[in-house]
């Protein structure tokens, strides 16, 4: 009894492969021209997507020099904002250098700082911080260079004394380090 239904499972089993054969046979053209169409569909099919292919990387081609091409021309004028800015120093300095040979020392002098500050606007502007170390300020090697080391007690050492020549930040980033002379312990002392 047992053979018998293990049997019947069996026979269930391969008229149900049976059946999904044929489902998946029906799918498949009979004839050879229905084979042709369906050649025709997907060789139409495999045309459209070369199509489509073919453009889209037409088209990230053109992107990628579309790009590059920007890019060169930012270099190439990425100066040109802040020059147009300082045009107006340039004029003034030759003006004042025009001038000096008929104007008094105290106009000489004057313009001399209208055209610092119109150059200190220029680069505050863009950006452009000044970094001018009091004295008694700490030493910061990332900002400071230490042009010379002086013995001295009147001040703590590893503090600025003297700043020798100011430093410049663009935009937070060291452009130029402030020069400084810095303090030491005298000599004689602990």
């Amino acid at each position: 009894m047992m053979e018998t239904s293990m049997s019947d499972e069996r026979s269930a089993s391969a008229e149900q492969e049976a059946d999904k054969v044929e489902t998946a046979a029906s799918g498949i053209p009979d004839t050879a021209d229905d084979l042709q169409a369906a050649l025709a569909e997907a060789q139409q099919q495999a045309s459209q997507n070369r199509d489509s292919y073919l453009r889209t990387a037409a088209e990230l081609d053109n992107l990628r020099k579309r790009t590059q091409r920007d890019v060169e021309h930012a270099h190439k004028f990425a100066l040109e904002r802040f020059l147009s800015e300082l045009l107006p120093v340039k004029d003034s300095l030759e003006t004042g250098l025009a001038s000096a040979g008929q104007a008094e020392p105290t106009t000489l002098r004057q313009g001399m700082e209208l055209t610092l500050k119109l150059l200190a606007t220029v680069l505050e502007r863009f950006g452009v911080d000044e970094l001018n170390p009091v004295k008694g300020e700490a030493f910061d090697p990332g900002l400071h260079e230490a042009m010379a080391m002086q013995e001295t007690a009147d001040a703590t050492p590893g503090t600025v004394l003297l700043t020798a020549q100011k430093g410049y930040l663009l935009r937070g980033r060291l452009l130029r380090p402030a020069r400084v002379i810095v303090a030491k312990s005298p000599a004689g002392a602990a």
